[in-house]
């Protein structure tokens, strides 16, 4: 299996305009599961959401219609990846 971010995604382009606009705060890399809102089975797909939108996926990926790969903070326009937390 190729690495998410070595494959072309679909839905929003890394220097897309949406990431730019005021009310963006997350950006979702996710593979679609099962057909829902977002997709078919086996997209591989990026967003740039408001805060509704990402709260609107993480219910999407609790019903296992999405699964979540990346996320980042956007703020204004900037990407922000959140680091994992390592455990002792």
């Amino acid at each position: 299996m190729t690495d998410i971010s070595a494959r072309e995604l679909k839905g929003h382009d890394i220097l897309a305009v949406e990431r730019f606009q005021d009310n963006i705060r997350w950006m979702i890399e996710f593979s679609v599961l099962r057909p829902c809102a977002y997709g078919s089975p086996g997209d591989e797909m990026r967003l740039f959401l408001t805060e509704d939108g990402y709260q609107a996926a993480l219910l999407s990926q609790q019903r296992r219609e999405i699964k979540i790969k990346k996320y980042a903070h956007v703020i204004e326009g900037h990407v922000l990846y959140m680091k994992k937390k390592r455990r002792k």
